[in-house]
């Protein structure tokens, strides 16, 4: 209906110019006046038409606004039951904190995603891959994380550089499953490294946490990031591109690998690297 009537103006505004052209042409003999007259009548209906389109496609644009911003809370004012309406907010709080990571750039990822992602990653990787995990029982049995295993071996094919800091403490570099882990990466070209718990920087700047919370985390050729979240939560982890929270990460894994130690192969196992404590001696 409101289409018809904005058509139905501009058809009454150019029979008005119209006959006032042709009233100034027939009946008074002005025909300059009538021609003026004429276009002036023309212009104006083109110029209130596109007015009125401008301003219905506001209005549309300004309503669909409205029923955007008001929709979910109008939802939940609708919510009668008190324990529904607690979980409603409850999920409300939790989508707010979600959009407020991907303003930030950061897209979270739940635990299969994350390890997904981090395999595809390693896949389009070209000259580096910097990692930096803790060494948690039975790492890389799990299927996901075999599976992210097998693209790091893919890349390391294609030349790719991968260094992983392995954050472990002190008494348990001599445990055998330990060991396994470190040897069997170690043996397969990945530069392994291990950082000790009570050797890293008490506490950071980046990302507003210790370091000791943010030592899960790998940067790709220096353009993404993946980082495991240190508290259990909705989301196992995150990606990120922004160039911003790249160069953090950077700075992170600068001063955990200025904590860690190289490893050196002895009698079957590694250990820290002898010219280490030649080097400190």
């Amino acid at each position: 209906m409101n289409k018809k009537i904005h058509n139905m103006a501009v058809f009454i505004e150019f029979l008005v110019g119209s006959g006032l052209a042709i009233f100034f042409h027939w009946v008074l003999r002005h025909e300059e006046v009538a021609y003026v007259t004429f276009a002036v009548g023309v212009l104006l209906s083109l110029a209130t038409w596109l007015l009125r389109e401008d301003v219905e496609k506001s209005r549309d644009a300004l309503i669909e606004q409205y029923r955007e911003a008001h929709e979910i809370p109008a939802a939940i004012a609708r919510i009668c039951d008190a324990e529904c309406h607690a979980r409603a907010t409850e999920l409300m709080a939790s989508t707010r904190r979600t959009l407020l990571m991907l303003e930030k750039g950061y897209i979270p990822l739940d635990d299969t995603e994350f390890y997904l992602e981090g395999a595809k990653l390693s896949d389009a990787a070209t000259h580096s891959v910097k990692a930096v995990d803790p060494m948690t029982p039975g790492w890389g049995n799990r299927g996901t994380l075999l599976n992210f295993y097998q693209a790091n071996l893919r890349a390391l094919g294609q030349g790719v550089a991968i260094t992983r800091i392995f954050v472990v403490n002190r008494d348990d570099l001599a445990d055998p499953e330990v060991q396994k882990v470190l040897l069997a990466q170690h043996g397969d070209g990945v530069n392994v490294r291990v950082a000790f718990r009570d050797e890293l920087p008490a506490a950071t700047d980046i990302n507003g946490r210790d370091t000791t919370g943010s030592c899960n985390f790998a940067i790709y050729d220096d353009q993404v990031v993946t980082d495991v979240f240190a508290q259990p939560g909705k989301y196992y982890g995150r990606k990120t591109a922004q160039h911003a929270e790249v160069e953090r990460y950077q700075r992170l894994y600068e001063l955990i690998g200025h904590s860690a130690h190289p490893l050196a192969l002895d009698e079957g196992n590694l250990t820290i690297s002898s010219e280490v404590y030649a080097i400190a001696s």
